[in-house]
């Protein structure tokens, strides 16, 4: 017994120390102030800097369209996000990230986020900058959809790694939670559940 609890604590301290586990996981980005994005071609909403969104809660989510079925699945709880807490303080912010082969045209961007139904700020991601920045250069990633919860002060708090969530599924739910208990946070006010 006593060679197996050897074995594990060695296999462990191994891991932890070429950063497997640690570095590519959503969890070592979490509590990490969040670098300015590198965006451009804003619409519907002004351009922003994300320094000027200090004091609200911020969701970014990268999407592409039209093949991304995960980015459609997951466009009706953005945009209850965006309905029911912008008024609380919540920011939702969608980066287009070009994944056809085809150039990139911006009416056709701009027709698939109408499609979608988003009626929050969008920017495309040039050359996915931002996302690399934020997310693809600091480990082995299998999504792009990814999605990123900011406190008031511009600090990582939850990552949703990909895919999709839709109402009524874990990842739905503990994006909602966590949303409502970021709102709440510096007005000393319970989450509502």
């Amino acid at each position: 017994m006593l060679g197996l609890g050897v074995t594990a604590t060695l296999l462990l301290l191994w891991m932890l120390a070429s950063g497997h586990g640690q570095a590519g996981t959503p969890d070592s980005r979490i509590g990490t102030v969040a670098p300015e994005w590198e965006v451009e071609d804003w619409w519907q909403g002004e351009a922003r800097q994300l320094r000027e969104l200090k004091g609200k809660v911020v969701l970014v989510r990268w999407w592409t369209a039209p093949g991304c079925p995960y980015c459609s699945a997951s466009a009706p709880a953005l945009n209850e996000f965006h309905q029911r807490y912008r008024r609380e303080g919540l920011e939702v912010v969608g980066f287009y990230h070009h994944k056809s082969t085809s150039t990139l045209r911006r009416d056709k961007v701009k027709a698939h986020a109408k499609k979608l139904g988003f009626q929050f700020p969008l920017a495309i991601d040039p050359e996915w900058r931002t996302l690399r920045n934020w997310w693809l250069d600091h480990g082995e990633r299998r999504w792009t959809s990814v999605s990123f919860l900011l406190d008031r002060k511009g600090v990582i708090r939850h990552i949703h790694p990909g895919g999709q969530y839709v109402r009524g599924d874990d990842a739905y739910r503990e994006l909602k939670a966590k949303i409502e208990e970021l709102l709440a946070e510096d007005k000393g006010v319970s989450p509502k559940h």
